[in-house]
């Protein structure tokens, strides 16, 4: 019994989240813009960063990235605190908290980097975001995506082709990213508590990851 709950690969992983597809990033990024529950949107977040550090743009974006890496380690505990036996909620869970949280925070930086949230150029410039500086490079490399995150949200106009292109790159990738980090504390998992801990970690290690590209990549567009 303990080979089969240790021996599940990514794919197998990925069955456990059939309805992560391209509509389910943009339905993400709506929420993280507009917010949702207690969450409030994106930009009056950042706005309330940027009055506390009294409009110091770049402590603003140091201090969104920093509270989200935290958001982002708490829906790892949480979603990975009941074990294999939970997978099959809990999967979905992860990856639905992990794009919230992300795309919650990019767009943060974005509006106070000076960039327009309405902009659909914009939020594709988000969304690329969220695959990392790597992913990012190999896919303009192999000509499956025209540009960096930046460039995306200055192009002379919008392409519409890019939109499904770029959520269903940004879906895999999610997929991906939780279904290695399960397979690679397969063995820890069978101790939530511990589960939970390796599922903050690597959640929070991740987000921390694609905040910096972030803060690279989104240079500002005007003074404050």
């Amino acid at each position: 019994m303990a080979a089969s709950g240790s021996s599940r690969t990514p794919a197998t992983l990925t069955e456990l989240a059939p309805g992560l597809t391209a509509a389910f990033v943009r339905e993400a990024l709506h929420r993280a813009i507009h917010g949702v529950g207690p969450l409030p949107p994106a930009a009056a977040a950042a706005d309330k960063q940027l009055k506390e550090q009294k409009g110091d743009v770049e402590r603003a974006v140091h201090e969104v990235i920093e509270n989200h890496i935290r958001y982002a380690g708490a829906q790892g505990f949480l979603t990975n605190l009941g074990g294999l036996a939970t997978m099959t909620y809990m999967v979905p869970a992860n990856i639905t908290g992990l794009a919230l949280v992300q795309c919650r925070m990019v767009a943060g930086i974005a509006h106070l980097r000076g960039y327009d949230l309405a902009d659909p150029r914009v939020r594709n410039a988000v969304l690329v975001s969220m695959l990392g500086e790597s992913s990012v490079a190999e896919l303009v490399r192999s000509q499956k995506l025209p540009a960096p995150p930046m460039a995306l949200a200055t192009a002379p106009a919008h392409d519409p082709g890019l939109d499904r292109l770029i959520s269903a790159a940004v879906a895999a990738d999610l997929v991906a990213k939780v279904a290695g980090k399960r397979v690679a504390g397969s063995a820890a998992r069978r101790i939530p508590l511990v589960g939970g801990l390796v599922g903050a970690g690597a959640d929070g290690y991740v987000t921390w990851q694609v905040g910096r590209y972030a803060d690279r990549e989104l240079l500002p567009l005007r003074r404050r």
